[in-house]
């Protein structure tokens, strides 16, 4: 007699390959022993992923060049440098390696050995031609099956390369765990993420080739990096209902938000274990000022009731006293995880641009003889924020790298102003200009590579120089470094909704206008919005965006032209006309020409279909 048997392993997440089952027509007598020889074979492995940087754009720039210089990485670099450490590659296909250890300090070394090694290959590269990898290390039980490798031990590897920074490495907490005393290599605990297919939230560990020169830099007392940084406090929040099952949620939430704000790099977080010394206690603002040297305080609770949760949070000014932030959330109790990223995420988006706000305020404050470079870096914001000429910022933060050449957010305001220049025509050689925004842009990341905003300014000076594709890099790299980010949300938008892509832009846009309505560019917001919905047609909405963006009190002559944009599509030519009456008074010059050479459409169909509406307008050529 036959029987039939199924045996199915264990889910594998993320990966194109299933099990779904061994099926077996065994003869009943020797069903035990059909079944023993058929067993999953599982073992414990050190799994390195790897991935390529920006492959697709490095295919379609050049495929047989990139090929080669893969091939030639391979056998130079990388082979031999996982056969040293007594590794196996499992796979190696188009952008993807996969390759197995049985020690997690070997697989470490072997990757840092191999992004050092590519890192110096790459200083003789073109800056379009280098091929950098991310790689992401785990340590868990595998599945073998024809020398391949799956299960989540592997799935977890590939998530963590995910979150590699470009020519970086992260590890999970049990092989930080392993490799601790036994490697001279510093990992930054990058916080807890939560990350496709896999239930639990992952605690990651990050290596970049800048790490342990931003944390020698660190070390030493420089000019803005301690005394003059702000600083904030996050105080535990306070749990005021006696459900102790959900107690742990106040803690963990307390811990995102500190690990979310630390992504800010120019504020400096208290560290968890100085501020949960506060946790029971009953303290105010000023005291806890006074004792940990801060000028603001974020506190909060928690109450839950049924299946709902209320989360209310505060941020106050410690020197003045004054409630700068306040806000209350609600939700409902279903998937904990989500619920704490989600109100995590909203907490950091709504008050980095408050503290950013309130420190614009306090440089406008202080004399300018007796500003710092921090004051100074925060005057440049002021000027470009409150739309005066780029001329102003530049001397703001050029007066910024006077005092201090190693601040980062100099550069990168630099890079910011040198850009917008440009976009506002207030230069005589665009070209040149945006030359010196890219400069500015990449000394700011090789000054802090962890930095959110340079990567953003970078990724603005791609964008602008019509580089698209790797504005696109820069700006999603941007948002992995600090996902509640609003402005990076707003400008990868605007880049998508120029290159075609619209519909993609949106939600992007919704993010940045959700994190932070208040944005200084939240008028920016409204114009990219009300482009993207006139190239898919939706004009009526485009309408009321455009409207409601000229109507903002930072609009300039860029954004107004939107609105006639539309109005010329929809044929309402006299209102049209009025208001580019406005803006030719203000800019006489401007014209068809003016908007080609400002606006950085990768598509002249893109291009044309916006002029179409100003031309019914009147628009001189």
């Amino acid at each position: 007699m036959q029987t039939l048997l199924a045996i199915n392993s264990p889910p594998n997440s993320g990966t194109q390959t299933t099990f779904y089952g061994i099926l077996y027509y065994v003869e009943h007598s020797n069903l035990a022993e059909s079944v023993m020889a058929k067993r999953v074979e599982r073992r414990l492995a050190a799994i390195l992923a790897a991935d390529i940087v920006g492959y697709s754009r490095l295919m379609e720039g050049d495929e047989e060049g990139t090929l080669k210089a893969l091939r030639d990485l391979r056998s130079e670099v990388i082979d031999a440098r996982i056969a040293t450490y007594n590794g196996r590659i499992v796979n190696f296909v188009g952008d993807a390696m996969l390759a197995e250890f049985s020690s997690a300090v070997d697989a470490v070394a072997c990757a840092i050995d191999i992004q050092e090694a590519l890192a110096k290959h790459n200083l003789k590269i073109p800056d379009q031609k280098r091929i950098a990898f991310r790689i992401g290390i785990n340590l868990g039980d595998v599945i073998v099956q024809d020398d391949d490798l799956y299960g989540d031990g592997v799935n977890i590897a590939a998530r963590l390369e995910q979150l590699a920074d470009s020519g970086g490495v992260c590890i999970s907490s049990i092989v930080r765990e392993l490799i601790e005393g036994k490697l001279e290599v510093m990992f930054a605990d990058a916080g807890n993420h939560q990350v496709k297919n896999i239930s639990r939230p992952l605690s990651v560990f990050r290596w970049s080739p800048l790490t342990e020169a931003a944390a020698a830099l660190a070390s030493v007392s420089s000019k803005v990096s301690i005394a003059q940084r702000p600083s904030i406090a996050v105080l535990p929040f306070r749990h005021l209902s006696g459900d102790d099952e959900l107690r742990y949620l106040v803690d963990g939430l307390t811990e995102d938000v500190i690990a979310a704000l630390s992504r800010v790099r120019w504020l400096l977080v208290i560290a968890r274990n100085s501020t949960f010394a506060y946790k029971g206690r009953s303290v105010d603002a000023q005291q806890v000022a006074e004792e940990l040297s801060v000028r603001y305080v974020l506190e909060g609770s928690i109450r839950t009731a049924d299946k709902r949760i209320r989360v209310a949070a505060q941020l106050i000014d410690t020197s003045s006293r004054a409630q700068l932030w306040a806000k209350r959330y609600d939700r409902s109790i279903e998937d904990i995880f989500a619920l704490q990223d989600e109100i995590t995420e909203a907490i950091v988006g709504a008050v980095e641009p408050e503290l950013g706000a309130a420190e614009l305020n306090r440089a406008h404050r202080v004399p300018p003889g007796s500003l710092d470079a921090w004051g100074y870096y925060q005057r440049g914001l002021w000027a470009i924020w409150s739309q005066r000429s780029t001329g102003d910022a530049l001397r703001f933060f050029d007066q910024a790298i006077a005092l201090d050449s190693d601040f980062s957010g100099a550069h990168s305001g630099k890079s910011f102003a040198h850009a917008l220049s440009v976009f506002l025509d207030q230069c005589d050689n665009p070209e040149e200009e945006l030359a010196k925004a890219l400069d500015s842009a990449r000394q700011a990341v090789a000054l802090d590579n962890q930095d959110a905003f340079a990567h953003c300014v970078l990724g603005r000076a791609h964008f602008f120089r019509r580089e698209h594709d790797q504005a696109i890099e820069e700006l999603e790299f941007a948002l992995k470094l600090n996902p509640s980010f609003a402005h990076a949300y707003f400008l990868l938008g605007w880049v998508l909704t120029n290159v075609s892509r619209s519909e993609e832009s949106l939600p992007h846009l919704d993010m940045g206008y959700q994190l932070s309505p208040n944005d200084p560019t939240i008028m920016g917001n409204m114009v990219i919005r009300a482009i993207a919905l006139m190239f898919m047609g939706q004009l009526d909405e485009a309408l009321r965006w455009a409207r409601e963006s000229a109507r903002h009190p930072s609009a300039h002559f860029q954004s107004r032209s939107v609105l006639v944009s539309v109005l010329g599509r929809m044929g309402h030519i006299d209102e049209a006309k009025a208001v580019l009456a406005d803006i030719l008074k203000i800019r006489p010059d401007y014209s068809f020409s003016m908007v080609e050479k400002t606006q950085p459409y990768k598509h002249r169909r893109d291009l044309d279909y916006f002029i179409d509406g100003l031309r019914k307008a009147g628009l001189p050529s």
